[in-house]
């Protein structure tokens, strides 16, 4: 459910009303500018002895409405604890022992991810999990963090608030996914020659600034300089090429002292990227596409209508995003007609894609239907 008063009272009084159980874990989500107390509402949870987890997003999505502020918050059966993961800046990630839920995977259930959209390492700590896991479980989740790309603490569970961080939650549901983006190719294949991370240095070795804003500009017909990089470059992603799906998209926000792309996910060195564009039909389309690949779930206990949704297309949409979650809302009644979508305006979506490899998306939409 949305809840739009979000003081510690409030919220708790809510909360205390849903009867979460010992098997069954809750999830907050909060919009970014809302103002709730978040160490002393941990406290207060913790005192409750209620499992929980959640994250601060760019916006929270319920029914065909985003919002800034408040919180949507709900419950899902688990088959342990939410494991929290620290330290994703550093590199040297140590998840946590996963034996005993690997022994109760008697089902494909799914696996949901947040993570700090904004730290180092995100494709790294995927890739550790996967090759735990591999396609035992369906992943899904996304970015937490600021539209202001400050990086500050955004992921919390009963451990505290934190940066830098990422928290894997096992549900004892089943779930049918669907991605898609909706971005087309206008030029390509550009190869990545030199890369740090989420840092493309050069571009068919030359400066990946000058590269990239030759094609822009000569599409866009505007002048791209560091200073109106972003609202540009909103409409022209990359796109990582491969060879079981649609692209990856890389979404590039920033433009560094040296002619460097800094962008929101990594990208290896020497990948095969194209130059995409977008255009409001298509993205809707992509978005009506993805809830539709839920359909398989029709007939099932249904008992959440998720949507993650980049943040970026919203900036994008701008006032047909509207169109965008309706479009989704009339595919999922069709599924479930007592759907009610819900979900979060993320920095980076997560998702099972393709042969069901685990991956990192931005400018995506990743919807899930859970069902019991």
């Amino acid at each position: 459910m949305y809840i739009s008063n979000t003081a510690t009272q409030n919220l708790l009084d809510v909360i205390l009303k849903m009867k979460v159980t010992d098997d069954e874990v809750l999830f907050i989500m909060l919009g970014e500018k809302d103002n709730l107390h978040l160490p002393l509402f941990i406290s207060e949870l913790n005192e409750l002895n209620i499992s929980f987890f959640g994250g601060i997003f760019p916006g929270i999505i319920y029914d065909e409405q985003k919002y800034e502020e408040g919180a949507i918050v709900t419950k899902f059966p688990v088959l342990g604890k939410p494991l929290l993961v620290k330290g994703l800046d550093s590199g040297n990630i140590d998840l946590p022992d996963m034996t005993e839920i690997l022994k109760i995977l008697n089902k494909k259930y799914a696996a949901m991810i947040l993570v700090d959209g904004l730290t180092g390492n995100i494709s790294r700590f995927l890739t550790l999990l996967y090759s735990k896991l591999a396609n035992s479980v369906n992943y899904f989740g996304g970015g937490a963090g600021s539209l202001t790309l400050k990086q500050k603490p955004c992921i919390f569970t009963s451990a505290g608030l934190f940066q830098d961080a990422a928290v894997i939650v096992f549900l004892q549901l089943e779930c049918q996914l669907g991605v898609r983006h909706g971005w087309e190719r206008i030029m390509g294949p550009i190869v990545a020659t030199e890369t740090d991370r989420n840092t493309i240095i050069e571009l068919n070795w030359n400066k990946a600034f000058d590269v990239y804003r030759e094609i822009v500009e000569r599409d866009s017909g505007k002048k791209i300089t560091a200073n109106n990089f972003f609202d540009i470059a909103k409409g022209y992603p990359f796109g990582m090429l491969k060879q079981y799906a649609e692209c990856v998209v890389r979404d590039p926000i920033t433009v560094g002292s040296n002619g460097e792309l800094i962008c929101v996910g990594e990208i290896p060195e020497n990948s095969v990227l194209d130059i995409l564009k977008g255009e409001a039909t298509s993205l809707i389309d992509a978005a009506g596409q993805a809830a539709g690949a839920c359909k398989t779930a029709s007939g099932k206990k249904v008992t959440h209508s998720f949507i993650v949704d980049c943040i970026s297309r919203v900036l994008f949409l701008e006032n047909n995003f509207y169109r965008e979650l309706h479009e989704i809302k009339t595919k999922f009644k069709g599924i479930d007609q007592y759907s009610v979508p819900m979900g979060m305006l993320t920095l980076g979506e997560i998702s099972s894609y393709g042969e069901g490899f685990l991956e990192f998306f931005n400018k995506t939409i990743v919807t899930g239907i859970l069902y019991e």
